[in-house]
């Protein structure tokens, strides 16, 4: 079932398998777009458990012309890239090597560096080569893979901190704070300006987070992923039944 949410669509799945299935045939679809329309596609991925099996059903989709795809990501832990705690290391096992992708499209996020500020306008540099910009001059990604944490973060923009509003960069340093280790991450530009987003959001402990962001009223500074009310393209929230509280 498909419904309209604030700035965007709600795909209602039954369970992670179900949200994993969809967005996996979303996200693919979305990809083959991009290709057909300009000739190449761009990809920004998330870290976290929901996603990986998406990445894995992506990687057996038929028709992704991987040549063409650049990808991305959303944001990285300040750990080398095969830790398990790396965003890297988990996409590379489900999605880039099993596709596979070509090692020349591959832009991971060197978070682990000691001039994480460095990194940080390294990867901006990047993706402005890589990614082409809308008619603002933003780069707009094809796809961006999101989530949302128990405590309505997205990305690695964490409630109460300055990185939440900044607009002036694409990419930042997050320092380390209580609950969360030193990374860098995309900021809310590259988010508001992307084609196309797809929120995969599982379990029961989300769905207060999900509440705050499609109220009418709330607080961006308090939960960031309230900043995708504004996003200029298509918003897709791929949703279990557990975290959107769905009549069974």
């Amino acid at each position: 079932m498909t419904t309209e949410v604030n700035r965007g669509h709600l795909v209602d799945a039954v369970d992670a398998r179900g949200v994993a299935r969809l967005a996996s045939e979303l996200i693919s679809q979305a990809l083959r777009d991009a290709i057909a329309r300009s000739g190449s596609a761009s990809l920004a991925l998330s870290g976290g458990n929901t996603p990986r099996e998406t990445y894995a059903l992506v990687a057996r989709e038929p028709g992704i012309d991987w040549s063409r795809t650049r990808i991305f990501w959303v944001d990285e832990r300040a750990v080398a890239p095969n830790d398990e705690r790396s965003n890297y290391r988990w996409a590379k096992e489900a999605l880039l090597d099993a596709a596979p992708v070509p090692h020349e499209r591959v832009h991971r996020m060197r978070a682990e560096a000691s001039d994480k500020e460095g990194a940080a306008r390294d990867y901006e540099a990047l993706i402005r080569q890589g990614v082409a910009p809308d008619a603002d001059g933003v780069p707009s990604f094809d796809v961006v893979v999101m989530g949302i944490g128990d405590d309505g973060h997205t990305a690695s923009l964490f409630p109460g901190e300055p990185t939440v509003m900044i607009t002036d960069r694409l990419v930042v340093a997050v320092p380390p704070a209580a609950g969360h280790e030193a990374r860098l991450t995309i900021t809310r530009p590259l988010i508001e300006h992307a084609r196309k987003l797809f929120f995969l959001v599982v379990g029961a402990s989300k769905r207060p987070a999900l509440e705050r962001v499609w109220s009418d009223n709330g607080d961006t500074a308090q939960t960031p992923a309230r900043l995708v009310r504004d996003c200029r393209g298509f918003v897709e929230w791929i949703v279990d039944a557990a975290a959107a509280a769905f009549p069974r």
